[in-house]
């Protein structure tokens, strides 16, 4: 088993066990691991759908318009309720991480840095030089709002508050709110280091530019929303999907096409169009 799916496997198991051993008496072990277990899910699939889906492909490449309306919810909401992140400044270090990737001016990682200094990164990123996130969206008052670092620290209390109405017992809920944060940096760690690290993963697209790389296993594209397929997204980041053959599982793209089904998404004309010299016989959207 490759190190990033028995790390990812592992972490899993670990906050499900944390869960089941931090639990209320009254609780008891299966439902308290139970509950862990569930929590976990809901932080990962909110996360995935506002950053991956929505932030991602919605606004840093515009390859989806989303209801402007959904956007804002799904902004406020992972924000008082998942792992914060701020959009503006995220919007902005990846414009940077494709423009310049694995180069001078990456936010996320230089080619050389290693894996203990790419996680550093990920919580504490290289400046950016300049601002390429002045999207409209970004001066409307629920982003500025959500971007304001005074949101930022208000959002750790108000999602820890919010678990801890919930589960009634505020050691139970630090271990929950702790761990999952401890998973999601295995998912940046992902898309940060092990997809842009050519000892690992496959390339589609030999490119010199970067070392992006794809992660095809259930596991890690499952947990990135299909960012895993990073040489796929690096080669064509326009396109609204990561996957570019038919034998590629894609569940971001899954989770697109299911909020397109009831209207909350619409493809753009530059991520609706196919490139040249992709496996697919069509978008699929």
């Amino acid at each position: 088993m490759k190190i990033y799916n028995l790390t990812g496997y592992s972490l899993i198991a670990i906050h499900v066990v944390a869960s089941g051993l931090a639990a209320p008496a009254h609780w008891g072990f299966v439902l308290g691991a139970t509950i862990g277990f569930l929590y976990l899910v809901f932080i990962w699939f909110l996360g995935g759908l506002y950053l991956s889906d929505v932030m991602h492909m919605g606004i840093a490449h515009k390859t989806l318009a989303f209801k402007e309306w959904f956007t804002k919810l799904v902004t406020i909401f992972n924000s008082i309720t998942g792992i914060y992140i701020n959009p503006m400044t995220w919007v902005n270090r990846h414009r940077h991480h494709h423009a310049f990737s694995d180069h001078e001016n990456d936010p996320n990682k230089l080619a050389d840095d290693g894996f203990w200094k790419t996680m550093y990164l990920c919580i504490f990123p290289y400046r950016c030089k300049s601002n390429l996130a002045q999207d409209a969206i970004f001066k409307s008052w629920t982003f500025r709002l959500v971007s304001s670092s005074a949101f930022g620290l208000f959002s750790q209390f108000v999602s820890f508050g919010v678990l801890w109405v919930l589960v009634r017992d505020w050691r139970y809920a630090l271990v929950l709110w702790c761990s999952v944060r401890v998973f999601a940096l295995w998912i940046n760690m992902v898309q940060n280091y092990w997809t842009h690290d050519r000892r690992f993963g496959t390339r589609t697209y030999d490119d010199d530019h970067d070392n992006a790389m794809n992660l095809g296993e259930w596991l890690p594209v499952t947990a990135s929303f299909s960012a895993s397929l990073q040489n796929n997204h690096h080669h064509f980041p326009n396109f609204l999907r990561t996957s570019h053959d038919t034998s590629e599982y894609d569940f971001g793209f899954l989770t697109v096409r299911a909020m397109k089904a009831i209207g909350l998404v619409k493809a753009t004309p530059s991520g609706a169009q196919l490139p040249a010299g992709v496996a697919l016989e069509e978008v699929g959207f």
